[in-house]
């Protein structure tokens, strides 16, 4: 008889397949602990944020109420300063600089409202429960804004929006409120100031002008419509952010096939408030009625061939160096409703332009009236 060799025995333990890690158990169990720690830092971050605020509102009413006792003489505000500068400088380091001071000062005198006022210095370092929404960077930007109705729409529109200071930061520099209350009665102004940007219809969605200067391109620059296209596929988040609430991108150079004949549509955008797709046509030079008509051709296309259930009508909206309303008005007439025209520049506007903008367009109103189409919805 052939004698059978014993085989080694493996070294360790033999662990039974019911006794083996589920690794999707553990994937689960350490996505969720990553989410606790994530959240945990945000909350953190907010509390941090909230206490600055806090700290800062106070340290502005100190400087306030000090220089309200009697002091009148211009100076003593700046000396106050500068010798709280030193000592809070000296004993609780960066942060106290004359410069950050003023802006404390600055801040308390336009959200006096924002802390109650308690009566004791104890009751002020047990302070809970305060609503302060924004961080230290907004309120120092929102606080140099002069106009009260602007500041609470900027104000507004960080909290809705979730915007970073630096984005608070450029849709101040780009006038946003201004851009957006052109034309606007005193009601509507009112309601842009308290409730921000609302869009209920197509009119609401469009900013003229649009302002472009992310790209970093000169005003003076000849530009050909595909780099200009090329710039913005590139800064894509900021452009979109420049559109403003609701617009998505779907595609560039969208193809239209109509019995053979090719067309390329620059940029498809769907907006997902007004429920419509947005065909942007780009324009390196003053509006003509061949752009009008070649969008009103992309429009119409959309509608029949690539609306679904619940989507509304198409819009076109045609970027170009200088529009013509008149133009658009008479040459669309009533199916001009779906096309907008806006002006793109490349720099932040100034608010002498912006005048000049808002001049242009009450001449047109006047011109509408004497044709008998009163528009309720844009004068006083």
């Amino acid at each position: 008889m052939s004698s059978k060799k014993k085989l080694p025995a493996k070294s360790g333990r033999i662990v039974s397949r019911s006794l083996m890690v589920d690794e999707r158990k553990v994937d689960e169990i350490c996505n969720r602990i990553i989410q606790r720690v994530h959240a945990s830092r945000q909350n953190i971050s907010r509390t941090v944020d909230t206490e600055i605020v806090k700290n800062y509102w106070f340290t502005g009413r100190d400087i306030v109420e000090e220089e309200l006792q009697g002091k009148k003489r211009a100076t003593y505000g700046t000396q106050l300063m500068k010798m709280m500068s030193g000592r809070l400088t000296k004993k609780l380091g960066r942060g106290y600089t004359t410069t950050n001071l003023r802006y404390m000062k600055q801040f308390y005198l336009v959200y006096q409202d924002l802390i109650p006022i308690h009566h004791t210095v104890r009751d002020e370092f047990n302070i809970q429960n305060v609503d302060i929404p924004l961080s230290w960077s907004h309120y120092r930007l929102l606080a140099q804004i002069s106009r009260k109705e602007a500041r609470e729409f900027y104000e507004r529109e960080s909290i809705e929006n979730r915007w970073a200071s630096r984005e608070l930061e450029r849709q101040m520099g780009s006038l946003l409120f201004d851009r957006l209350a052109k034309s606007r009665d005193k009601k509507g102004l009112l309601r842009l100031a308290k409730k921000g940007q609302e869009i209920q219809t197509p009119e609401d969605a469009i900013k003229d002008p649009v302002v472009l200067e992310f790209l970093n391109i000169p005003e003076s620059h000849r530009l050909v419509e595909s780099k200009l296209e090329e710039a913005l596929i590139s800064n894509l988040q900021q452009f979109l952010l420049e559109l403003g609430k609701g617009f998505a991108f779907v595609g560039r150079q969208q193809r239209l096939t109509l019995d053979g004949d090719h067309f390329y549509a620059d940029l498809v955008m769907y907006h997902t408030i007004l429920k419509c797709f947005v065909i942007v046509e780009l324009k390196t030079k003053a509006l003509s009625h061949a752009d009008l008509g070649q969008i009103q051709l992309y429009v119409n296309y959309y509608d029949q061939h690539c609306r679904s259930e619940g989507d509304n009508p198409t819009l076109g909206l045609i970027l170009c160096t200088e529009k013509n309303d008149a133009m658009v008005r008479y040459t669309l007439g009533e199916k001009g409703k779906q096309i907008f025209a806006s002006k793109y520049q490349f720099h932040l506007p100034t608010e002498a332009e912006l005048e000049a903008e808002v001049r242009k367009e009450l001449r047109e109103i006047k011109y509408r009236l004497s044709l008998g189409n009163k528009d309720p919805n844009k004068l006083d």
